[in-house]
């Protein structure tokens, strides 16, 4: 997977950086694109296409992934208080592994579930806790995307960081943990997923909308869908 935007430093971030801690020694193989409320749908769109394009990843992976991965998109404009967010994949075929990565430089996790009055006097340990709970939200969204994407890293997840301020949320190898980390302002989403082992996406969604269907709809072509069946 090329990189499709070569750049250093993304509206405050630091990219380069992110990418020698998430990405390493893959750092010069990494897709990279940056996003908005005008492109979020064509980024979004881009991704999954180009992963859908690579015959050995998992359908059942990428209809489950379809959804939470819009979410993790909208999760940025929606409650960061930033108008960019920044999107960072690398598949490696030889190991089976995705990893995809979605940062801003917002108000983070604990800034935003403070704007919901019962989450206001929250630590930001314990902000990190809630946040991956199912309908737990600032008030503007429905408290799902976080709490799906948790269920899809159970599924067929090697490693799940949240990482706001100073804190970051690891859920890896059925364990979680939070820990201290070097502060980050704003909020990084970290997934690694096995792209070879084959899942219910019904049960990543809670079985709340036909995520299959939605992802055949959009990227299979009839002759794919027939290889599914």
């Amino acid at each position: 997977m090329q990189c499709l935007t070569k750049i250093g430093h993304t509206h405050g971030m630091n990219v380069s950086t992110l990418i020698k801690q998430y990405f390493a020694p893959h750092s010069d193989d990494v897709a990279i694109d940056v996003f908005d409320e005008k492109n979020i749908y064509a980024v979004y769109q881009r991704v999954i296409e180009t992963l859908t394009k690579h015959v050995n990843i998992e359908t059942t992976l990428l209809q489950a992934l379809n959804y939470c991965f819009y979410e993790i998109l909208d999760n940025v404009l929606t409650h960061s208080g930033k108008e960019l967010g920044t999107v960072i994949t690398h598949y490696d075929p030889e190991r089976h592994t995705l990893s995809l990565l979605v940062a801003d430089d917002g108000k983070g996790v604990r800034a935003s579930l403070a704007e919901n009055i019962k989450y206001a006097s929250l630590s930001e340990p314990d902000a990190l806790e809630m946040c991956i709970r199912d309908s737990v939200t600032d008030g503007k969204g429905m408290g799902f995307g976080l709490y799906s994407t948790s269920l899809l890293v159970r599924d067929a997840g090697l490693r799940f960081d949240i990482r706001p301020g100073s804190h970051t949320f690891s859920l890896q190898d059925g364990n979680r943990y939070i820990t201290t980390s070097p502060d980050w302002q704003g909020t990084i989403v970290y997934l690694q997923l096995r792209t070879d082992k084959e899942i219910d996406p019904a049960e990543v969604v809670a079985n709340r909308t036909n995520v299959a269907e939605q992802y055949n709809e959009v990227f299979l072509n009839d002759n794919e869908l027939e290889k599914l069946w």
